[in-house]
């Protein structure tokens, strides 16, 4: 007997038997056990998520001997016949190939005919979005009104390219993504009945490459039984697909987050020496980058689906939020560099480089010391005001000059204090000479030679008297003539 392939001989004979896609199957029993049968049924998904298999159990549960059920027996003649692809009453056609509008009429001039043999005339249509404009407008009357012995069931890999027309008459089901944790569970007792022994970091390996293809992942087994010659190891597998070690990403990540580039091109060194899938490596790396993302703001929505829960929530505290997304954001910007002519390995080595050396760097803390290198007394630390906070405290350049001059008097205590406050100067020097703002620079309005002539016009005044008492004329007028100089220059 000729070796039949694992992804046909572990095809599920029932909805007992399906991985996953618990939300299709619950509506499909339901709908089966009580008698709600519709005319069309619309399954969806990538490949190798069970859309043609599925549809196939549906045809079972139609025309099983023992009654419509959501629980096929598996035994009649009916069940065994269908599961054999010999069954008169299922005409199964590929649209890929039959893409014409004459092979639609072709088929539906046979509608009318009640079943040979069955309780239904079930028409599965493979690829059902390939079908032409004119194919689909001669089927819309048939499958919006069939006879009541005909049940149409639909596969497709891209809804979107149906007609709205098609989808308002059919019942839809959009199939998921198998995760791998499924898919592992899934090859389990698949490699026990089969007697081959598999480590489970080798499982693992097979369900990340599956992409969420059961069909794939069975093919992928195949593959690897055959080139293991044995016990399947996780080396071998990786060896066999040409990507690298969930693990020796974590490793590559623990690296960045060091920033030890030594690290980082030693492990770049050693995934070129295993004949790697860069752009899968690429993936994976934007994948783990995603997880920690998500470990870092909400770790309770990380599950174990791929075994490495623990790991991600410990390497996501090792990273800050910013990097995070410049890494990946670099990573999917740069993912079409890989495929440019040129070294791939270089493209990828140059990708890590961007993300570090783009990365933003912490903020180091100012240390101030004396001129005698002695640092402050606690800390060690002159605490710095800051820049606002310092150019506030500067005094008009006025009155800096005249400062050094102002006299101070002793008061009843011995303590020496200030006859005139600083603010007060400033009032009258701006008063005296008005700056001109309009350029950002102090400027005077009024020309050097006139403050002779406003010293004397405020002679009378009560506070300028008072001024002239504390503050000889050349203080006043060497605080006045050096900003209105630099206003002129």
């Amino acid at each position: 007997m000729s070796y039949q392939v694992l992804a046909r001989k572990w095809r599920p004979g029932d909805f007992s038997q399906v991985a996953g896609q618990e939300h299709v199957l619950k509506t499909l029993i339901n709908a089966l056990d009580n008698q709600r049968l519709h005319h069309a049924y619309l399954f969806t998904g990538t490949r190798g998520t069970g859309k043609t298999t599925l549809a196939r159990i549906l045809a079972k549960c139609f025309n099983c001997e023992q009654g419509i059920s959501s629980k096929p027996c598996n035994a009649c003649g009916a069940c065994t016949e269908i599961s054999g692809g010999s069954f008169l009453d299922l005409y199964e056609i590929d649209a890929a190939s039959r893409t014409k509008v004459e092979d639609t009429r072709e088929l539906l001039e046979n509608v009318q005919y009640a079943p040979s043999q069955a309780r239904f005339k079930v028409y599965l249509i493979d690829e059902v979005h390939m079908l032409s404009t004119h194919s689909f407008n001669a089927l819309l009357k048939t499958l919006e009104e069939p006879p009541d012995h005909v049940k149409f069931l639909f596969a497709t890999t891209d809804p979107q390219k149906l007609p709205v027309t098609i989808l308002s008459r059919c019942l839809q089901f959009n199939l998921k993504n198998l995760s791998p944790n499924t898919i592992v569970k899934y090859l389990g007792p698949v490699l026990k009945q089969e007697k081959i022994e598999c480590e489970q970091d080798a499982l693992w390996q097979i369900a990340a490459a599956a992409g969420g293809s059961m069909r794939d992942a069975l093919t992928l087994l195949d593959q690897a039984i055959s080139y293991c010659q044995g016990k399947i190891s996780a080396e071998s597998v990786v060896e066999m697909l040409g990507i690298p070690p969930q693990r020796q990403v974590f490793e590559l990540l623990r690296a960045m987050a060091s920033g030890d580039l030594r690290a980082v091109l030693a492990i770049t060194g050693n995934l070129a020496g295993q004949i790697p899938d860069y752009a899968q490596t690429l993936d994976s790396l934007l994948s783990t980058l995603h997880r920690l993302a998500i470990a870092q703001a909400f770790p309770e929505a990380i599950d174990n689906s791929l075994g490495d829960r623990q790991e991600i929530i410990e390497l996501a505290g090792k990273f800050s939020a910013e990097d995070l997304q410049l890494y990946y954001q670099i990573g999917n910007k740069g993912r079409e560099e890989l495929y440019l002519p040129g070294d791939m390995r270089a493209a990828f080595e140059m990708l890590l480089l961007r993300m570090l050396v783009f990365a933003p760097d912490p903020v180091a803390a100012v240390e101030a010391q004396d001129d005698s290198g002695s640092s402050d007394d606690e800390g060690g630390q002159e605490k710095i005001a800051p820049a606002d906070s310092v150019a506030a405290a500067q005094p008009e350049p006025a009155i800096r000059e005249a400062a050094p001059e102002i006299p101070e008097t002793a008061d009843a205590d011995g303590a020496q204090e200030s006859v005139i406050d600083s603010s007060d100067v400033v009032d009258e020097i701006q008063d005296a000479a008005p700056i001109n703002k309009s350029n950002g620079s102090a400027a005077a309005q009024e020309s050097p030679d006139s403050a002779d002539g406003l010293v004397a016009e405020f002679e009378n005044d009560s506070n300028v008297q008072q001024m002239l008492k504390n503050f000889s004329g050349k203080v006043i007028r060497d605080s006045i003539i050096p900003s209105q100089s630099r206003g002129d220059r």
